[in-house]
């Protein structure tokens, strides 16, 4: 089993409210009280075909069963970091445990999984908040943060955008105002890993039981985050390229309990994005609002007389990349 094997001591050992911390309560804790013969714990990282599960009694090794394998249609019916399950177990010292049920996500982050045509891949389950880090050097780009927060709206959570390593941008200010024309209405952090005060922002959004994921291209500085919140170096971080291009430092998604309250979860590095599921009208509010002025309701804002998002365009109050 390797590193696969009970981790109880990884988020703070065995304790009976572990799963609290974790988040579990409120709508969960209801719908679990319907499986009496089943005890819940909530996903913190996948190995292939295990799992690692957090439990009211630490942390066990757990794989799907079979009845839950054959009723999954699709690669997001199968568990996903973050959410909450149902075991037959919360111990796996006479074997992995085994997950029966996944309870009903109250969001969850989709992607499409690379290479499988238009399947979709959950990239966490049950949060409250999606960071979207960028970092302020060459990684910048204004369209793939238009993809993230179009995904983020549609996933139930809310989106913060945080761009980091603000201490190797010389030009902050022209940065944030092409950021406003993409984000509107979403907060936005600015951080930076070489000083103390540099991630203070983020703690903000931490409370206890909320849940945190942390998305974006690799090297952005994700990792470094959340071990700065952490208070130890829990996750290996590795240096930039030249290019500013990130090595992946995570290589699975993985949920943390935070010493001071709440949940983060660090996910490896997306550069693509598909959009088979996302909520573009959050994303495109102003597009939106202006095609309403447009002559015909059928508008396709590229040829047609009387488009106000065309004429928006040409009066330079609107970019032609959006």
């Amino acid at each position: 089993m390797g590193h696969e094997t009970n981790h109880a001591d990884r988020n703070g050992g065995h304790t009976d409210n572990s799963l609290e911390k974790a988040g579990f309560r409120d709508r969960f804790t209801a719908e679990a009280a319907r499986y009496t013969d089943l005890v819940p714990g909530r996903v913190t990282a996948q190995f292939k075909n295990l799992y690692r599960v957090i439990t009211a009694g630490g942390e066990v090794a757990a794989e799907v069963s079979g009845k839950l394998r054959y009723q999954a249609g699709r690669i997001s019916d199968f568990p996903a970091v973050g959410d909450f399950v149902m075991l037959d177990r919360e111990t796996d010292r006479e074997g992995h445990a085994m997950i029966h049920r996944i309870l009903t996500r109250k969001s969850v982050f989709i992607r499409k999984a690379a290479g499988s045509g238009s399947e979709e891949q959950v990239v966490a389950a049950n949060i409250d908040t999606v960071f979207i880090c960028m970092s302020l050097n060459q990684d910048f780009n204004l369209r793939r943060m238009e993809r993230y927060l179009s995904i983020a709206w549609d996933s139930g959570a809310t989106p913060v955008i945080v761009l980091t390593k603000s201490d190797l941008c010389m030009n902050l200010p022209q940065k944030l105002a092409e950021l406003e024309t993409v984000a509107l209405g979403v907060e936005v952090i600015v951080t930076s890993s070489m000083k103390e005060e540099g991630f203070q922002p983020v703690k903000a959004h931490l409370d206890k039981g909320k849940t945190i994921a942390f998305v974006g291209s690799s090297g952005v500085g994700k990792s470094t985050l959340i071990n700065r919140l952490m208070g130890e170096e829990r996750i290996k971080t590795r240096e930039i390229r030249k290019d500013d291009k990130g090595r992946h430092a995570t290589t699975h998604r993985e949920l943390f309990l935070l010493p001071s309250g709440g949940v983060v979860i660090d996910t490896p590095g997306m550069r693509e994005l598909g959009l088979e599921q996302a909520d573009l009208s959050a994303t495109f509010a102003d597009i939106n609002q202006l095609s309403e002025h447009c002559r015909f309701s059928d508008c396709s804002h590229t040829r047609e007389p009387g488009c106000s998002v065309q004429e928006a365009i040409a009066e330079g109050r609107l970019a032609a990349e959006r």
